[in-house]
């Protein structure tokens, strides 16, 4: 038996994690990971940043980036998708309002309400810009349940 998920089955992953995990590149190559809220739309991660945080200027810079998902505490829980690829800015007015509404219906429950927010934090997050990660060919996989013994499952 396998360890590894198909695409499908790693899409499927994807679309029902919570929160992922971004690592883009500083000037001088360093990595710099980060937690983001995404949605998986036609096999790209969609996400949102304030317009002026580093992570966007990273981007701008040199789009390589890798983007992970996990889950499971122990080790017969262990499942993970990994992709490696590069991250667009979404320019078209469409396209960022189609994210904009997904990133919503998903983590409407889980924000404050903006009302609620300081006024320096709500300037931050005033100017957005949209992102798409666009992964390469190959998906890195693992989901430990597939080999586990039937008693640690």
């Amino acid at each position: 038996m396998s360890v590894r998920l198909t695409d499908d089955e790693a899409w499927e992953v994807l679309e029902r994690s919570h929160t992922g995990i971004l690592t883009t590149l500083r000037a001088d190559g360093w990595p710099v990971t980060l937690p983001v809220w995404f949605v998986a739309a036609d096999r790209t991660i969609a996400m949102m940043a304030p317009s002026r945080t580093k992570k966007v200027i990273r981007i701008r810079r040199d789009p390589r980036a890798s983007f992970l998902v996990e889950s499971g505490e122990r080790w017969a829980e262990l499942r993970a998708v990994h992709l490696s690829g590069t991250v667009e800015e979404i320019l078209d007015e469409v396209s960022k309002d189609r994210v904009d509404a997904l990133l919503n219906q998903k983590y409407a429950a889980f924000r404050p309400a903006r009302s609620a927010l300081p006024s320096a934090t709500r300037d931050h997050y005033a100017s957005r810009t949209f992102l798409r990660f666009v992964p390469g060919s190959r998906i890195l996989t693992w989901d430990n349940r597939r080999i586990a013994p039937p008693g640690e499952r």
